[in-house]
């Protein structure tokens, strides 16, 4: 399960709240009348309805448990601090090969590197946590390493 240090954007905090409320409120209910209509089907012991609707129960049980666990525990990202260094919830434009790249670096929960955002757990994350513009972040890559130099901090 996650740690205390989960991060989160407050937009991305509502979103989990939304879940969990839903899978609270409709979708036990939703899961509680499948079994229910499964029960009356008759022998449980060979009803495939009855046990994909358990199935889907418990699995739905650990989601609140978790969405739960991450809501009490998380760590709202503070947005609008200016900071020298990059931080949790920076945007970042970075340079590498000539090319320029822009991320924000957010939590894992929130990610999404095909939209610029990428997880301070990530080894890009990880490589610009602390650094301030103009220095080298040098991430260890499947493919080899690779550096970056830190161009802007917003």
């Amino acid at each position: 399960m996650e740690d205390n240090n989960t991060f989160i954007t407050k937009e991305g905090l509502e979103r989990l709240k939304i879940e969990l409320e839903d899978l609270r409120k409709n979708k036990r209910k939703e899961i509680a009348e499948r079994i229910r209509e499964a029960k009356e089907l008759g022998d449980l012991s060979e009803n495939a309805e009855y046990a994909e609707a358990k199935d889907e129960q418990a699995f739905t049980e650990g989601k609140i448990i978790e969405l739960d666990y991450v809501i009490k525990n998380c760590q709202v990202i503070k947005a609008g601090g200016v900071s020298d260094t990059v931080l949790v919830g920076s945007r970042v434009k970075i340079s590498a090969n000539g090319k320029e790249f822009e991320y924000t670096i957010i939590g894992s929960n929130e990610a999404d590197p095909a939209n610029g955002l990428i997880s301070n757990e990530s080894p890009m994350g990880k490589a610009f946590l602390g650094k301030r513009v103009g220095d080298i972040a040098e991430v260890k890559l499947p493919l080899g390493d690779k550096q970056f130099r830190i161009l802007s901090i917003e």
